[in-house]
């Protein structure tokens, strides 16, 4: 496979963001989504499996499969000039070989990244630490073998997501993991389900990798994460909701009151339509 210069220049550019300073993901689940995004200042954009799986008719959790879900991050990749990091859940596959054939389609597809993930399913359990370690070296060495040894890989750990083993134990846990898939090849160490400042600080100051957090309402701003020493922030599927619930909403009010209040202040369709090259 042929790499172009200008996807391994976005890679080194994903890993400068990771390093400059805090770097903040919104994450899109289609084109439309991803070039609304980066027309608004987005640095990088990183795919939600969620979101994706949902605009095709699909649940989260592996029910889009991996042809559906590269295709979505082919056509993100398409329209944006920043860098794309593609979520690609527990990696479409157990065994390291299957990883190997995601990442080899991640690259294939235009993207620069990936989150991959150490649950073996939805809740839980999870992959051991040496398990995972094995399969993001099969990660890291598809990168390479494919051309893009810059690929950025954060290793998602789902220790706090799912509440896995007592809680007094978890903080050790993630930091076992962080150093096994550092020492795999892996650039992070993303812990959703992690939003105590205090536990995160005490991460961020052990771990030997960046910690990525995923950030929502009701949660700690960027810069009281940036504070405690988090290296990156995204939302999950938290925008994708946010657009569907809009969606909700105008459809209320137009079946009820026939009014359209719900669609006033949109982006226009000439402002859509231009992001769009012919």
């Amino acid at each position: 496979m042929t790499v172009d210069q200008s996807t391994k220049d976005k890679a080194r550019r994903l890993r400068a963001l990771g390093s400059e300073s805090v770097l903040v993901l919104p994450n899109a689940w289609d084109a439309g989504s991803a070039a609304v995004m980066a027309a608004a200042g987005a640095q990088a954009i990183a795919t939600t499996s969620g979101g994706v799986a949902w605009s095709l008719g699909k649940g989260d959790g592996e029910q889009a499969d991996r042809d559906e879900m590269l295709a979505a991050a082919a056509r993100i990749a398409a329209v944006v000039d920043v860098p794309v990091t593609v979520d690609v859940e527990g990696g479409y596959g157990a065994a390291p070989d299957e990883v190997a054939k995601t990442v080899t389609a991640v690259v294939a597809a235009g993207a620069v990244g990936i989150n991959l993930e150490d649950s073996k399913a939805p809740g839980g359990p999870l992959f051991t630490p040496e398990e995972q370690a094995e399969r993001i070296a099969a990660a890291r060495a598809a990168a390479t073998a494919a051309g893009l040894p810059e690929l950025v890989v954060n290793a998602r750990t789902d220790v706090y997501l799912f509440g896995i083993g007592e809680e007094s134990g978890r903080l050790e846990d993630v930091l076992t993991r962080a150093a096994a898939y550092e020492r795999a090849g892996a650039d992070g160490i993303f812990v959703p389900g992690l939003l105590d400042l205090a536990v995160l600080g005490e991460l961020t100051a052990r771990s030997p990798l960046p910690v990525n957090a995923m950030a929502g309402p009701g949660g700690p701003g960027v810069a009281e994460l940036a504070k405690a020493g988090v290296r990156r922030v995204s939302v999950g599927t938290a925008v994708a909701q946010a657009a569907y619930t809009a969606a909700r909403r105008a459809t209320l009010e137009l079946l009820g009151s026939g009014t359209y209040e719900e669609l006033a202040d949109s982006l226009d369709f000439f402002q859509m339509n231009g992001l769009f090259s012919a």
